[in-house]
């Protein structure tokens, strides 16, 4: 397997020094190439996962590699796109993509380097903009632009298009697929999305709450383009609603116990 997460835990200390499990006996798969979807309510601990492999913090316990190699810290392996484009407002475009580019190559590779990921994109047009010149979605493109340009093996997004409108979303999902089906990089993306995790994903790792579990690993079988799969899309979102309508009664259940008890 490509990224292996084995019995991972995640443990933090509360306000009131208390120990409060966020992620529990976590095991994960993943192919080299797969798209993957982690979708789940607020407080599941999906961003937090997503951080772990990103070597942006650590795991309490278990295990955590790529490639085989043990994940410590963030690596030129990994690339990440945030919620938030996160650009440097001072920065042209060309620039914010080839910041990170500057220690690894010269600065006319880099440029040739950054003005590749720009084009596909479809961004050519605005090397000399500055972000504040910039839609959101154009923003969260060049984001992702600057992410593949470090050629990582693995591309991680944290709810990358939860603040865009629906339109921006989905034109952002037509050219995401794209990237992903040329590129053939490996994917894990989080989303509190049902209908954008089956248009991306070839799986979808549905998790639950209190602490973070994993309580469905879905495969999404349906040929790309997924529009003219109406039927087949429904299916697999009513079969996520099922896994995700139990967690909510287990949430409400033990709040109820809770408020008995107090």
């Amino acid at each position: 397997m490509f990224i292996n997460i084995e019995h991972l835990n995640k443990h933090f200390i509360d306000k009131d020094g208390q120990p409060v499990t966020v992620l529990k006996d976590i095991d994960l798969s993943i192919e080299k190439g797969e798209f993957v979807s982690i979708l789940g309510p607020s407080g599941c601990g999906k961003s937090t996962l997503l951080n772990i492999v990103a070597g942006l913090t650590s795991a309490s316990s278990g295990v955590i590699e790529a490639a085989g190699q043990s994940i410590k810290k963030p690596g030129k392996d990994r690339g990440m796109v945030f919620q938030q484009a996160a650009l440097f407002p001072w920065l042209n475009v060309l620039d914010n993509v080839m910041f990170p580019l500057k220690k690894e190559m010269t600065k006319k590779d880099a440029a040739a380097q950054a003005k590749k990921y720009l084009k596909m994109v479809q961004l050519s047009n605005y090397l000399h903009h500055y972000p504040h010149e910039l839609s959101g979605g154009m923003q969260q493109r060049v984001a992702i632009a600057r992410a593949l340009a470090m050629n990582p093996e693995i591309l991680l997004m944290d709810e990358p298009f939860g603040a865009l409108d629906e339109q921006t979303r989905s034109r952002l999902h037509e050219q995401l697929e794209q990237i992903w089906m040329d590129t053939k990089k490996t994917v894990m993306f989080v989303t509190h999305s049902i209908s954008e995790s089956i248009k991306l994903s070839d799986r979808i790792i549905v998790m639950g709450t209190r602490p973070g579990t994993i309580i469905a690993d879905i495969k999404v079988d349906i040929p790309r383009p997924r529009e003219g799969h109406k039927e087949e899309m429904i299916a697999i979102e009513e079969e996520i609603m099922v896994h995700l309508k139990k967690e909510i009664d287990k949430v409400v259940s033990e709040e109820l116990a809770y408020e008995a008890n107090s």
